[in-house]
């Protein structure tokens, strides 16, 4: 029979092609979650006062005339919705195209299943698929993606949100005229169910099983594939696992299958007690805490609350004195597996003779280890266990108590086995390259040792005390043919024979009485050596390799892993070197990129890039996170050291009195400089030591990543100082501006030498990274200040000043400015307003009208200047420049409602120009005429004033900028 996966093969092309799709959905929902536009959660007043009137939910379909005509009895809600319509149409379409998926996901799987039943695929039918190996993994694999598509929607995009979404899209696009768009039905699937994933959130009644039966699935095609997960291995698990006490985790994929997939038969989990017996004895006799996809935790204590059979079913996992004797298991397990790991870790220990000698015994190792890390990080995980619910909360406090848990402990066992595993599997990739090479080796010494004997015995060569024997001389001529003649490729007959000839030379040994000769006795035991390291590296399988691929899986903790974040970071504090022993854990996380690519690769997908990119990208900036905390140590020494070398130690003259030498040495303070200028190197060659690392599909590059580290902590930290240090009270008396721009370029200036100073002892370029990161921090906020004044912003993720791996911090809006670059704008044309001060040409200082003091002067750019340098002036005038034409649309649109659209002011102007026409003449009774024409536009002026005299400041400050 063909093979099902074969490219010629429909059938099974066809139902890879749609799981590879479902895999790749799940990615991008994933992806998407994290750039949910803020405003459509309308959680704050602000948005909701603003777009509460454009933004609806799916209440808009009962009458979207009306709704329609609300907005257009507004001028000023149409603008707004044209406005956020341009600045949010390309986000929207990217999430209703995943939406789209996910609907065109399920016609496509009941499309394949129809035309199973319809016989389309010549002799294949949903029994023949059902039998076949990759057959059923595929079609169970099809329904429950389908099944994790629909949680991961409902946890990562709420469903008021999804609603409102769609309907935005809905009113801006093309969609809502073609006829072919299949929109209503995409609003049926995704229309709210009430979720929650709040912690504490009630869960709404028949969920997720009425949310799951929004689309009809073949009931027959459900029941089958729970019949499959319910008796078969379909992932030939257990084969990996062959202890019964590790079956529960053999079948742990399989379990998570079968709990989504349970829900698009509710029936079972209510009514059908014998089954969810069968299925928890199987599954669930140990453990209540699964990971559904990509660590996505889901305690079954809780899930399965509301169904009367599968609670029933669950009761005897969940009773205390089950959950007691696990936990107290695991413990004993934990720190019997940690000691042996620790053993086989010491240096020396895992020799190649050791390993191929031992092989099951560390295999079991291994298992123990990783079923026991596994168990008590999901059972212990507080994802996993709702607060309020005093039953789940007292199972824990068992599980904790009973198991000695210590976070602690857990992490160190985690570390020691990674690295373990790491090392075993390095040692097995180079035995299996040079396997056949080191066989012909050892084949060829032992060959030749065994001619040389039979030289020996010829009485050709002499060898003490050796007499001539022919029929020994014959006998070791046809081992040494006979061990010549064993064929690499057949290993079974090889093996065999190789053990009979090893039985041969001892025997040969004890019948001639050979013993007595000790140089003939060294040769036949250096060849049975040989023969036995020919056995030894025949033996050595991938299967080995598959069967630590397999139990090594930490796809469960790929979310669980954050919780131990705090606790890396500290070790590393504590202990740099600690980074090349995560380096092992970081490549074990990133086993967990095989479950969702496995299928798109053999489906040749285009996906395969784009998903292996998203898995990897959110593994490498996890890497970054927990690395993070080097940049972090290195800034807190080096503002010590700053503080030291500013204010602690004076600075050497050229020219100094031997008697004062004493006074200038300052020993103390020069030895805490020192002292943490070492600390920075270690943290430095810490990283370091981390190796290049391929995780998934992106490098890591340890130089680079330290880069990017310390760029990250500048940006973090200066963007901050900028922050915090560039807030002005209005009302204060004089002006805060010049003491504080003062201030803040010392700040700079601080963090200027630091980085001098500290550019050699990392190998950076100091410099080069200063302006780049500041440049970068200036740019982005005079951008920000920007989209104030512009209809299409400019949002995060189209910012050619943002970054992923190094983003600038955005800060809650202090005042009317969005960042500080807008503050200072706003301060400079406050304290220099036309009303109060003015300007002398000659002295380029501003006086204040009444006072006749000195407002500010030229001096200011250069405070600016040593503030934010280059980059923050020309940022200023490139918002002055914004403001100016902010001012003149206020100006033309003044000028257009209270002159061109008043009769009155057009009539009065029209009689004041008749009145001083022709203008070369003296206009009569002139006081008369334009007290009359002012009184009659008095309403007019002040705009007219506000808006004259603002365009000429703002053009001045250009000027002097």
């Amino acid at each position: 029979m063909v093979d099902f996966l074969a490219e010629n093969n429909l059938c099974g092309q066809a139902i890879l092609r749609i799981v590879s799709c479902g895999n790749a959905i799940i990615a991008e929902l994933l992806r998407l979650s994290e750039f949910i536009p803020g405003v459509f959660r309308l959680k704050d007043k602000a948005d909701q006062q603003k777009y509460g009137d454009i933004i609806f939910d799916f209440s808009y379909f009962k009458g979207p005339e009306t709704c329609e005509g609300k907005l257009e009895a507004k001028p000023e809600l149409l603008d707004l919705d044209e406005e956020f319509r341009e600045n949010n149409i390309e986000i929207l379409t990217r999430f209703y195209l995943a939406f789209q998926s996910v609907h065109k996901y399920i016609v496509d799987l009941n499309r394949y299943l129809d035309d199973l039943n319809e016989g389309i695929y010549i002799q294949q039918t949903l029994e023949t698929v059902l039998l076949n190996e990759d057959g059923k993994q595929l079609l169970c694999e099809a329904l429950y993606l389908y099944g994790v598509m629909l949680l991961v929607i409902d946890q990562k995009i709420e469903g008021e949100v999804r609603e409102r979404m769609l309907v935005s899209y809905y009113r801006y696009s093309a969609a809502r005229s073609s006829a072919d768009s299949n929109l209503d039905d995409i609003c049926k699937l995704l229309r709210s169910t009430g979720y929650s994933s709040q912690p504490g959130a009630k869960r709404p009644p028949n969920y997720p099983e009425s949310y799951f039966s929004r689309v009809p699935i073949s009931e027959t095609f459900i029941s089958m594939v729970i019949g499959r997960l319910r008796s078969d291995d379909i992932y030939n698990q257990v084969s990996a696992y062959p202890l019964p006490e590790h079956r529960s985790t053999a079948l742990a994929t399989q379990a998570a299958m079968l709990y989504v997939i349970l829900y698009f038969d509710p029936s079972i989990l209510h009514t059908q007690q014998a089954k969810m017996r069968e299925i928890v004895d199987k599954y669930f006799p140990d453990n209540w805490v699964i990971s559904i996809y990509m660590g996505i935790a889901v305690n079954l204590a809780e899930a399965w609350e509301p169904y009367k059979a599968a609670k029933t079913a669950l009761n005897y996992t969940l009773d205390l004195s089950n959950v007691k004797e696990q936990a107290s298991r695991y413990a004993a397990v934990t720190e019997r597996v940690h000691t042996q790991v620790q053993q086989f870790l010491k240096e020396g220990c895992l020799r190649e003779e050791l390993v191929l000698d031992n092989i099951p015994k560390l295999l079991n190792c291994l298992r123990d280890c990783n079923v026991a890390i596994r168990w008590l990080m999901l059972h212990t995980a507080d994802t996993a266990c709702d607060p309020n619910n005093k039953r789940l909360r007292q199972i824990k406090d068992q599980i904790l108590t009973d198991s000695r848990y210590n976070p602690r402990i857990l992490f160190q066992l985690l570390l020691d086995t990674a690295q373990f595993e790491f090392i075993l599997k390095e040692m097995f990739k180079q035995m299996l390259s040079e396997k056949q090479t080191k066989w012909e080796n050892y084949k060829k010494e032992g060959s030749e040792r065994m001619t040389e004997l039979a030289d020996v015995f010829s009485g050709v060569k002499p060898l003490t005390r050796v007499e001539k024997n022919e029929n020994l001389q014959a006998w070791f001529r046809e081992i040494s043919k006979q061990i010549m003649s064993l064929n690499y490729d057949d290993s079974t007959a090889a093996g065999r024979k190789t053990v009979q000839l090893i039985q041969a030379l001892e025997e040969v040994q004890e019948f001639h009485q050979l013993e007595t000769n000790l140089q003939v006795c060294q040769f036949l035991a250096d060849t049975r050596k040989f023969l036995h390291q020919m056995i030894r590296t025949i033996n050595i399988k991938e299967e080995v390799l598959i069967t630590m691929q397999i139990v090594g899986d930490l796809s469960y903790a790929w979310q669980l892993i954050d919780s131990f974040t705090s606790i890396m970071q500290e070790s590393i504090r504590v202990s740099p070197s600690m980074v090349t022993k995560l380096r092992a854990t970081f490549l074990k996380l990133a086993s967990a990129l095989d479950l969702p690519l496995l299928r798109i690769n053999q489906a040749n997908s285009p996906d395969l890039l784009s998903v292996s990119q998203y898995y990897s990208g959110e593994l490498v900036s996890y890497v970054r996170k927990v690395l993070q905390i080097i940049p972090e140590s290195m800034f807190t020494s080096l503002l010590k050291i700053i503080k030291l070398q500013t204010h602690d130690i004076i600075e050497v003259p050229t020219r100094l009195d031997k008697d004062k030498l004493r006074d200038y040495a300052q020993l103390g303070p020069r030895y805490e400089v020192a002292k943490l200028t070492h600390a920075i190197s270690i943290f430095t060659e810490g990283i370091l030591m981390m190796k290049t690392t391929l995780v998934g599909i992106i490098k890591v590059d340890p130089k680079q990543l330290l880069e990017d580290g310390i760029r990250k902590e500048l940006v973090k930290r200066v963007a901050l100082a900028l922050h915090r240090g560039l807030i002005f009270n209005p009302r204060a008396k004089p002006s805060e501006l010049m003491p504080k721009l003062k201030e803040m370029a010392a700040t700079m200036d601080g963090f200027h030498r630091s980085f001098e100073y500290i550019q050699d002892y990392v190998n950076i370029y100091g410099l080069k990274i200063w302006q780049e990161e500041v440049s970068r921090i200036i740019n982005y906020n005079v951008e920000q200040e920007c989209n104030n004044f512009l209809r299409t912003k400019i949002q995060d993720w189209q910012s050619i000043y943002q970054s992923t791996h190094i983003p600038i911090p955005k800060f809650t809006p202090v005042d009317e400015s969005v960042t500080f670059i807008g503050r200072l704008c706003r301060e400079i044309l406050r304290i220099t307003d036309p009303k109060f001060t003015c300007y002398i040409d000659q002295m380029n200082t501003w006086y204040d009208i009444k006072t006749h003091q000195e407002v500010t002067s030229s001096r200011l750019f250069s405070e600016i200047q040593d503030t934010l340098g280059t980059f923050g002036l020309n940022g200023l005038d490139r918002l002055l420049c914004f403001m100016i034409v902010k001012e003149l649309q206020n100006f033309l649109s003044m000028f257009q409602k209270n002159i061109l659209r008043d009769r009155t002011v057009q009539d009065t102007l029209k009689a004041l120009m008749n009145t001083v026409s022709p203008l070369k003449g003296i206009i009569a009774n002139s006081n008369k005429v334009y007290s009359t024409a002012i009184a009659k536009t008095q309403k007019i002026w002040t705009a007219y004033l506000d808006s004259i005299m603002k365009c000429p400041l703002h053009t001045a400050w250009i000027c002097s900028l």
